[in-house]
């Protein structure tokens, strides 16, 4: 039977490749698309959630929601371009309303207690709020993986902070201290994960959809990278968070005691991870420390093959 999963996204372009991944993968079964802010605005991350789903036309359409209404005071547009999917306008029908993603998450986990992987690519607001507004959750979330923090990585969004965590730390630090025990993938890991231009732009299914879509939207990301970071390709972070699932023991993991910095100057958001040995208190997560890479890529060609 395929894994239920909901996925929790602000939609950017390698968040783009993770959905596609997930929604054609047949041992996952994705119930919901909750769109947050992050790489871009609330209002933006809601209509990108349902250009995904329209794009790549999935078998079953998950259920989706409106971002939790936050601004932050920085975006990702700089790498994933304006609007998010590489600078592209791409056309969308919405409802008039959508429930909010933290109501939309309470109600697919209560509507499939304990069966469920919650997997966020973007900030952790929207499962602060969902935690806020029913308690219970935690006992019902099967289990959590998050893409967020640096543990010997330079940061993204400061000298040791990863965007995720920066922009909302208290949230993360909410989520990480819940007892949930999440799988947190940091940027140690993520950064392995990057695909040359020629494989960005030759996708292995040339006359499917998906990989049409894909093809439009990551130029602008191939460019970004080479001025941003200096690199040729693109990182495909978001999408080790979807292999955690479809590949059990593909992203291998230690049990960590983990908090944020809320507070620092220079490092408000930073990933604190405590190796003292006499620590007395009991890990709350487990820390991805290395990545099947290779069978990783093998997967995503593999449901790219086959992507209608």
């Amino acid at each position: 039977m395929p894994r239920k999963v909901i996925i929790i996204a602000d939609p950017g372009i390698d968040t783009a490749f993770a959905v596609a991944l997930a929604l054609h993968d047949p041992n996952l079964d994705v119930i919901g698309l909750i769109p947050c802010a992050g790489n871009v605005s609330a209002e933006q991350a809601t209509a990108n959630a349902m250009v995904l789903i329209d794009q790549l036309d999935p078998k079953k359409w998950p259920r989706t929601a409106s971002a939790v209404p936050v601004k932050y005071d920085r975006d990702g547009t700089a790498l994933h371009g304006p609007g998010g999917l590489g600078g592209i306008q791409f056309p969308v029908s919405t409802k008039s309303q959508y429930p909010t993603g933290d109501k939309a998450l309470v109600e697919l986990v209560r509507a499939h207690p304990r069966e469920v992987a919650v997997v966020c690519l973007g900030p952790m607001t929207t499962l602060a709020h969902a935690l806020a507004r029913d308690a219970e959750l935690v006992g019902l979330i099967e289990r959590l993986v998050v893409i967020g923090g640096t543990i010997r990585e330079p940061g993204n969004a400061g000298p040791k902070s990863e965007f995720h965590l920066a922009v909302d730390p208290e949230g993360a630090r909410t989520v990480l201290n819940a007892g949930l025990h999440p799988t947190l993938i940091p940027l140690d890991l993520t950064r392995q994960l990057v695909l040359s231009p020629t494989e960005l732009l030759e996708l292995p299914n040339p006359d499917s959809k998906t990989c049409r879509f894909l093809r439009q939207v990551v130029p602008y990301g191939i460019r970004a990278s080479s001025n941003l970071y200096g690199i040729e390709g693109f990182h495909l972070k978001d999408v080790l968070a979807v292999a955690a699932v479809a590949l059990p023991g593909s992203i291998g993991v230690e049990d960590k005691v983990v908090d944020v910095e809320t507070k620092g100057e220079l490092t408000r958001g930073m990933m604190v991870v405590d190796e003292r040995k006499n620590i007395a208190a009991a890990p709350n997560v487990h820390l991805g420390h290395e990545a099947a890479i290779g069978e990783i890529r093998q997967w995503m060609d593999r449901i790219l093959k086959s992507s209608p």
